[in-house]
């Protein structure tokens, strides 16, 4: 949208947003249960050290004879080596949970993006509210100005006999409400700037100092890259990260499937040991053990079809949620593209009234100027010139508001993450 302080403040909630910092940790801790589960599949190895050192009584032991009840049994026995184990994945349970974590980080990946989508939206949105604003308050003060000039005239006349005490009190009415809408205006723009800080993670008065001064409202492209849906829904990351847990759902049905089959897991011990803390180093003293292993529940009375049930339910879940999410995406894309060209329509339709208003102060103003009419009527042709600009502006922020909702529900600037 071309404007430097916009574009610093999406940077800035961007970069110290609590709500992107909540969105990144998500990623970072997604990112991790994948690894951890891509860990799995692999074989663990374990260094092990043991040393016992025995003195026991000889009557404790169940060997020992009757006359060896005084005497006591000392014992000694150092050992060093790798413990290995390794369940095979037969029935695919371990790939089905790591293709499970790959696609959770995958949504969470895609919820970061929603959210910093969402942040730039909201900033935008706030910013060319608190322009707006801005201008309507010059503005307005301009009238309320020109009301009181005009009342001034018209005491003038009064007190001359050339008027009523009914228009003064008109006009002096009109003024009181004029003068009183400023202070509304001044309050929002207080509150604007609050929530600008709030979602550029900064304190309340933050940007009070840089963003207080009267600034235009951003201007938007001349054209609009829509693109067909397709396209449409693959930029868009709320429906990504729908997408991707309909994946993982999809995944944690194998997990549960394939623990309905037997596992079948290695174990291996290799070590160097004996009574004499020096054969740990002694290659003769090698010991080993490899002990294959076979466990099935083949009797659980139900609760492995249970899992499996809970797991095909909770896929069913996340794909009508992804189809909710894509109807939503298709929908809102309607909506904004309808609201978008009204409201280009409404612009163009203000900027043609205010025109004619400005068109009309000035042939008034040049009658005056030639005295064929007295200043009143000129002064109340620019006020009238000023009610059509503050529509005007109206208009021309909720235009580029309307810019603001179509630019995020078209999924514009946000590209996928790719897959890992």
């Amino acid at each position: 949208m071309a404007d430097p302080r916009l574009n610093a403040l999406v940077e800035r909630g961007l970069a110290a947003s609590p709500d992107v910092a909540i969105a990144e940790a998500r990623v970072r801790k997604a990112r991790a249960a994948a690894r951890e589960q891509r860990a799995n599949r692999l074989p663990t190895v374990s260094a092990t050290g043991t040393a016992i050192i025995a003195d026991l009584p000889a009557g404790s032991l169940a060997l020992s004879s009757q006359g060896e009840q005084d005497d006591r049994i000392k014992a000694e026995f150092y050992n060093a080596g790798l413990d290995a184990s390794w369940e095979i994945d037969l029935f695919g349970g371990r790939r089905r949970a790591a293709e499970a974590a790959s696609a959770q980080a995958d949504a969470a990946r895609a919820n970061m993006a929603d959210a910093q989508v969402r942040l730039s939206a909201e900033i935008a949105d706030n910013y060319v509210t608190l322009r707006e604003l801005q201008q309507r308050l010059v503005l307005a003060r301009r009238s309320s100005a020109l009301l009181a000039q005009s009342l001034a005239l018209l005491e003038q006349r009064e007190r001359r006999g050339a008027s009523s005490s009914d228009d003064v009190v008109r006009l002096r009415t009109e003024l009181n409400r004029t003068q009183g809408g400023l202070l509304p205006l001044e309050g929002q723009i207080a509150v604007t700037l609050d929530q600008l800080a709030l979602l550029t993670g900064d304190e309340p008065g933050a940007h009070d100092a840089t963003l207080s001064s009267p600034g235009a409202i951003p201007s938007v492209p001349a054209s609009v890259a829509i693109g067909d849906p397709e396209a449409m829904l693959r930029r868009r990351p709320d429906v990504r990260a729908a997408e991707r847990r309909l994946a993982a759902g999809t995944a944690q049905i194998g997990v549960d499937v394939a623990r309905q089959f037997p596992s079948v897991s290695i174990m291996g011990i290799i070590g160097l040991g004996g009574p004499n803390i020096g054969d740990v180093l002694d290659t003769d003293n090698v010991s080993s053990l490899l002990l294959p292993r076979i466990n099935w529940s083949f009797l659980d009375f139900g609760r492995n079809r249970a899992r499996v049930e809970q797991s095909r339910a909770g896929r069913d879940e996340a794909e009508a949620q992804y189809r909710k999410s894509v109807l939503a995406a298709l929908s809102d894309a309607e909506t904004s593209l309808s609201r978008f060209g009204t409201l280009r329509a409404t612009l163009l339709s203000s900027y043609r009234s205010a025109e004619g208003a400005r068109q009309s102060s000035r042939f008034a103003a040049q009658r005056f100027e030639r005295g064929a009419a007295p200043l009143t009527s000129s002064i109340d042709a620019e006020r009238a010139a000023l009610t059509a600009d503050i529509s005007a502006v109206e208009a021309q922020g909720q235009f580029v508001r309307a810019f603001v909702g179509l630019h995020k529900a078209l999924g514009l600037g946000w590209e996928g993450p790719e897959d890992r």
